[in-house]
């Protein structure tokens, strides 16, 4: 229960979401107060009723508060009149919201649902922290971190006021995985992939990526006499229905190639990859070098600020990746990327240590700490 006001200290509110990458370092900072003795209770989510933190957030056994409305349409248009009454309505409600409350502490995670919170943080003063998984931080972040107490930053030389580096918080079962010889065989079997292969593992987040489906389909065909890999491809539930009629027909004892629509076990499929082809949001990244994971990465063109293609950039030159621009994305080209660096004696292993030496693995609780330290009493 929240206690009443004037008694006790009130909740830690971490507002924002939309997308996973939004939504999953939010759960681990929660879980990560919850495990320094926070009631579940009192760690309180605001999101909006169109983000996937409507169902991940129960899920983890926290409460949330959905906010109306949707993200700014920049043209002007009936959509884009109501997105602004929307807005307004979800301003309100968010600065009702945390005067009831009276929060010790807000943590924005950035997405739409996080605007009119950090708004009423500052009206309220209520202490802000904000956290930005990309490299190049996004617009409601930029904005709010002027009057946040700190800026919980993943990449080192991101442009926000008092930004610390931590790292971007990962899932409890990303933090779980193993890749010793026995965890990833284990993996491998859970997943149904053959044993003395390379794995490639494919995903273009949940809905997909079509540039990278298609070049992977392509790549899957010019290498359907490979007995030495298999090829495990999430599709996504945007591009399957398409797709999924295109899909290599098997051929003997050549490439091992399964598809599936969407894939859930991320952990046992990070545990089982030799390399990684997908997109570059700032939670991909971090699950990569949380595990230590070698990857081939597509920046997603027209991303706000080119934040992928500056993350991807920062990685590869770590020497934990290889970016293949979107428009160079083609089958010819990945199996010239990755055919390279399966080959060469060593490489992987070498970059599976570099791409391990840029993570973070306690980044939840260096953001925890972030929040705890400018809470007030």
């Amino acid at each position: 229960m929240t206690p009443p006001h004037g008694r006790g200290p009130g909740p830690t509110v971490i507002a924002g979401g939309g997308t996973a990458g939004h939504v999953l370092p939010a759960l681990a900072v929660g879980r990560a107060l919850v495990a320094r003795g926070h009631e579940p209770s009192s760690v309180r989510f605001v999101g909006s009723r169109r983000g996937q933190e409507a169902t991940l957030v129960p899920a983890a056994g926290f409460p949330v508060t959905l906010l109306p409305g949707r993200g700014i349409v920049r043209k002007f248009s009936w959509p884009a009149i109501t997105a602004v009454a929307g807005l307004t309505v979800a301003f309100g409600r968010a600065a009702w919201l945390v005067a009831r409350w009276r929060p010790s502490a807000m943590l924005s995670v950035g997405g739409y649902a996080a605007a009119p919170c950090a708004f009423a943080a500052l009206l309220l003063r209520v202490p802000l922290v904000v956290a930005e998984a990309n490299a190049v931080p996004g617009a409601t972040n930029r904005i709010s971190a002027r009057w946040a107490k700190a800026a919980a930053v993943a990449f080192d030389g991101t442009t926000l006021p008092r930004a610390v580096v931590t790292g971007t918080p990962v899932r409890e079962d990303v933090l779980a995985v193993r890749r010793d010889p026995e965890s990833r065989a284990a993996a491998r079997r859970e997943l149904g992939l053959p044993e003395g292969r390379r794995v490639i593992a494919v995903t273009g987040g949940s809905l997909g990526a079509r540039t990278v489906n298609t070049a992977v389909l392509d790549l899957a065909r010019r290498w359907s006499g490979r007995s030495d890999v298999a090829i495990h491809h999430a599709i996504g539930v945007r591009d399957w229905p398409e797709l999924s009629r295109q899909l290599p027909t098997p051929g003997g004892r050549g490439l091992d190639y399964q598809a599936v629509e969407y894939e859930q076990r991320v952990p046992a499929l990070l545990a089982a990859a030799d390399l990684w082809i997908g997109r570059a949001g700032g939670a991909t990244i971090a699950e990569l070098t949380t595990v230590g994971v070698p990857s081939v990465l597509v920046p997603l063109p027209g991303a706000p600020h080119d934040h992928q293609a500056v993350g991807a950039r920062r990685l590869e030159g770590a020497g934990g990746c290889v970016v293949v621009l979107d428009r160079d994305c083609t089958g010819e080209r990945l199996a010239r990327v990755a055919g390279d660096l399966l080959d060469a004696p060593g490489e992987l292993d070498r970059m599976a240590t570099a791409a391990a030496a840029a993570g973070h693995r306690d980044a939840a609780e260096r953001v925890a700490d972030l929040v705890e330290e400018h809470r007030r009493g």
